[in-house]
């Protein structure tokens, strides 16, 4: 391009308009020197990085602010370590020593670590203080990665380990974790599959480690199956070969359905397809079952076992071999229980699950494997238990997928405090619980509570649990934490009045509990199925309840007329003839009043029960014949020598009473 003339140079000029512009800092290359210079001083001080890691970056940067970078200071400090942390490694390789050995020195006081792990270990603590950007640390890292061979990378890795806790921190891990992501999965890329399975481990578990459960980038949400890994076999025999190469390419082909298992619920064929080469090489395990020295002779020392391949060998030459060792069966066999497992798993709706006949042959052959698995020698009950195990406990994960991978972790709920900061103690109550307590102040405030008549009013059982059989119905909406089954006091007390007044439904509690002493009539027709047999029958509880409810002012009226009787004690022989009549029908209270028991206002204080019993003795003693009289009027039994009473003292009135004459009794 041609040079411009003077003149078009000024006429540009004129027309561009004047900008003023911000002041650039730009590091000079004697700055960064001079950087350079001062970490490689520090590189040599002995001493924990605390003592004078903040001293070197602010001699060698001279920060705005004392202790905290700002972000064109931090790019400089980031662009200065890398470039030191490049030559270093550089100087390594030259040397031909290890990179993380490099500048390692022995002495009389101990150990000085290298110097890379030296510079790592002051960046490091710069950015857990906040000192410097919290994802420096992150990129050195991935930069010695980058630089250092499979050998040196295995040490770099062993250093990331070593500091998991302090890398895993939220404050520090949050500003670098896709640079760490990203390095760990160029180091996967890596490695191989085969040789590398130990230290692809490791990287796993450390990933697995410092990310959360629910990580969406570690996570297989779409369930797509890898199916770039295919098995390679061969494909025409060769020649010489000893085994049948028919069962040779059926036992292989195997592995076609193993790698895409969502094939064979696409299309039938393939389904029949896998399992007619099943059942083929099934037959063939059954007819070459393997014997305990079969068991003992394929175990691999560790020498050999270091050496191991994850991925057997395909070889037709090696089928009779493979054929006879047993991990390679239970590796085939593991392998169908697992398509099997994934074949039943409940997709996100009915339509996506398998068809009810393709699940009875996946039923019928997994029970075949797992009989062989059984079968082969050394602990093969043991070996299936430990594989059926882990297949429960994969379930766990497939719902948990399905779901929609939610959360794991949980906001831990900060207990409340006082003011002061000391934890708030529970109430003691006076008394020993709340219920107790609460009485007790009722009565202070409220000293006619004990002489309340309504106190001791003893609720029916249909009423007591009209409450509980309301949360029962569905259709009420109630939730079930505010439910009356939760509230012990409420069933406590409910168990006891059934255990009083309903003996039927008290048994029912240790079938269907609290809620099956529920009475019947208060239930809905759904629920009442679940706890009673006959759900259309009125209940006896009810009318029996009435009949409580009529007969007892009829009970103390005959109570207080078979008392005043007692005390009027001086009438004469004819006035108790004349009584007889009115005094069969309350026999047994009059009784009760003769032979000691309690007295006209003690009778009206008896509890329900007692007053129940005399209900349902009352027919009884109604329905027997009136006794036999002799010629002068008097019951047969008048006509017996009675024993004299001895003279009863009044301690009221101190009056003493004359002996009463018997009263006979009915039969």
């Amino acid at each position: 391009m041609a040079e411009a003339t003077p003149q078009l140079r000024i006429l540009l000029h004129q027309q561009q308009p004047q900008k003023e512009r911000s002041p650039i800092t730009v590091s000079s290359h004697a700055d960064r020197n001079r950087v350079l210079e001062v970490f490689r001083r520090a590189l040599s001080q002995v001493g924990p990085p605390a003592n004078f890691a903040l001293q070197t970056v602010q001699e060698a940067i001279k920060p705005q602010k004392q202790t905290v970078l700002v972000q064109d200071e931090n790019q400089s400090l980031e662009n200065a370590l890398r470039a030191l942390l490049q030559e270093l490694a550089s100087s390594a390789v030259q040397l031909g020593e290890r990179t993380m050995q490099y500048g390692q020195s022995i002495d009389g006081a101990g150990s000085m670590p290298g110097l890379i792990p030296r510079l790592l270990d002051i960046v490091l603590y710069l950015c857990e203080q906040s000192h410097v950007e919290g994802g420096m640390i992150f990129q050195l890292l991935e930069d010695l990665t980058e630089m250092s061979t499979i050998r040196d990378c295995k040490e770099v890795f062993g250093y990331i380990e070593s500091k998991q806790d302090i890398l895993g921190k939220q404050e520090l891990f949050g500003r670098g974790k896709l640079v760490m992501l990203r390095t760990c999965n160029q180091l996967l890329r890596r490695l191989s599959k085969a040789n590398d399975v130990v230290f692809c481990g490791r990287i796993l578990m450390f990933l697995a480690h410092v990310f959360p459960l629910s990580e969406r980038s570690a996570l297989n949400v779409k369930g797509v199956f890898n199916t770039s890994n295919q098995t390679k076999y061969e494909q025409e025999p060769p020649e010489g070969i000893s085994v049948d190469f028919n069962f040779y390419k059926t036992f292989w082909s195997l592995q076609e359905h193993f790698c895409n298992p969502t094939s064979m619920t696409l299309a039938s064929a393939k389904w029949q397809n896998f399992t007619s080469s099943l059942m083929v090489v099934m037959d063939t395990f059954e007819a070459q079952p393997l014997h305990e020295d079969d068991g003992s002779a394929n175990i691999l020392d560790e020498e050999e076992a270091v050496a191991f391949s994850i991925k057997y060998l395909t070889s037709s030459k090696l089928m009779g071999l493979e054929l006879k060792d047993p991990n390679f069966r239970r590796h085939i066999l593991v392998q169908c229980l697992i398509l099997f497992d994934y074949l039943k798993a409940p997709g996100k709706n009915d339509k996506e699950g398998p068809k009810e006949i393709m699940r009875e042959e996946i039923k019928s052959y997994e029970e075949r494997v797992k009989k062989l698995l059984e079968m082969i020698p050394s602990k093969g009950k043991e070996f299936l238990e430990r594989v059926e195990h882990i297949l429960e406990r994969e379930k766990n994960w497939v719902w948990w997928k399905r779901d929609g991978c939610p959360p794991f972790e949980k906001q831990a709920t900060e207990r409340k405090t006082n003011q002061d900061g000391a934890k708030k103690r529970k109430p003691r109550w006076r008394l020993g619980n709340k219920e107790l307590s609460q009485l007790w102040k009722w009565a202070d405030q409220n000293p006619n509570a004990l002489t309340d008549a309504q106190r001791v009013r003893t609720p029916s059982i249909t009423e007591y649990w009209k409450a509980l059989a309301e949360d029962m119905d569905t259709s009420a909406g109630i939730e079930a934490e505010y439910h009356h089954k939760n509230n012990r006091v409420y069933c406590w007390k409910g168990l006891r009045f059934s255990a009083r007044q309903d003996l039927e439904g008290f048994s029912r509690f240790t079938d269907h509990g609290v809620e099956g002493v529920v009475p019947p009539e208060l239930l809905p027709p759904d629920i009442r199925s679940k706890y009673h047999a006959k759900a259309g029958d009125k209940s006896k509880r009810a009318k029996k309840e009435e009949e409580v409810k009529g007969n007892a002012p009829l009970v103390e009226d005959n109570q207080n007329a078979g008392a005043t009787t007692e005390l009027e004690g001086s009438g004469s022989g004819a006035e108790l003839e004349d009584s007889a009549a009115p005094m069969d029908t309350d026999v047994g209270a009059v009784g009760a009043t003769n032979s000691g028991g309690p007295s006209p206002d003690e009778a009206q204080k008896q509890s329900p029960d007692d007053e129940v019993g005399q209900e349902v003795v009352q027919p009884i003693l109604d329905s027997e014949p009136e006794p036999e009289l002799d010629a002068e009027g008097k019951p047969e039994q008048m006509l017996e020598p009675e024993l004299p009473k001895p003279a009863t003292i009044d301690l009221q009135d101190g009056v003493e009473e004359s002996p009463q004459e018997p009263i006979a009794p009915s039969n």
